[in-house]
């Protein structure tokens, strides 16, 4: 082997190992910028959507499992209620948007009337999942 083929074998290590370093340092580069950037937004907003959805999912799961008691709806409803409060904390950019307040505060209205009044069968559990499912399309429908 000559000193020239040697060398560029050598080379070919080098140019290999900086290569695959680049691409290590470029990867920890981007996943830095992607958690700068994630710290910057709030998770709130969808933090309480999520559990939101979570909880109207469980009430319509419990009408289509013929759960329909009060004493099975009442948890979820009070928990729906609850995190309706902090609807319009969550998107402080719409507080003063009266549509949204009008939305918000007719799904807590809804809420407020299932509390008093539990569904006690299946047809009531059904219908007022319907409206609280109108409740979340009317908003989602105009500000999502």
């Amino acid at each position: 082997m000559t000193p020239q083929e040697t060398r560029a074998k050598g080379n070919a290590g080098r140019y290999l190992f900086l290569f695959l370093l680049g691409l290590v340092v470029g990867a920890v580069a981007a996943v830095m910028l992607l958690r700068a950037l994630q710290a910057r937004t709030d998770p709130f907003p969808d933090a309480l959507m999520n559990v939101m959805a979570h909880q109207s999912g469980q009430l319509r799961d419990a009408a289509k499992a013929n759960r329909c008691t009060a004493s099975d709806a009442l948890p979820r409803l009070q928990s729906l209620r609850a995190l309706s409060n902090d609807v319009e904390a969550a998107f402080p950019g719409l507080r003063d948007d009266a549509r949204f307040n009008e939305a918000a505060s007719n799904l807590r209205a809804t809420l407020d009337e299932a509390l008093a009044a539990p569904p006690a069968d299946c047809a009531q559990l059904a219908a007022l999942n319907e409206r609280v499912g109108q409740g979340c399309k009317d908003c989602h429908r105009d500000f999502r």
